[in-house]
């Protein structure tokens, strides 16, 4: 499975030590400190198990949602992109007409 995850600083301190003493990639060491602090924790049989329900967020079918600020940020780059270009025109046309009254 991938993910993102938020460490805290404590943590990611630790896990960095952890990793220079073992010598371990980040994701092997994030791994076995997991299994490790999971190892003793016990289910208890009368507790419901958790479930997630989906829901219909209406996104197309082959639009994959977890990669939309991907696509958020293709859209903040055409937009800086455009308003670069109306920008340069304004220059371009306000030159041009400096250099026209200068005539």
């Amino acid at each position: 499975m991938r993910t993102t995850v938020t460490v805290d600083p404590d943590v990611e301190l630790l896990l960095k030590q952890a990793m220079q003493q073992t010598g371990q990639s980040f994701k092997a060491t994030l791994n076995r400190a997991i299994r490790r602090g999971l190892a003793d924790v016990v289910v208890e049989k009368d507790e419901k198990p958790f479930v997630v329900e989906a829901k219909n967020m209406g996104v197309r079918s082959g639009i994959d949602i977890a990669n939309v600020h991907d696509l958020e940020t293709e859209w903040e780059v055409e937009g800086y992109l455009e308003v670069t270009r109306k920008l340069e025109e304004r220059l371009k046309d306000s030159e041009s007409s400096a250099r026209d009254s200068n005539s």
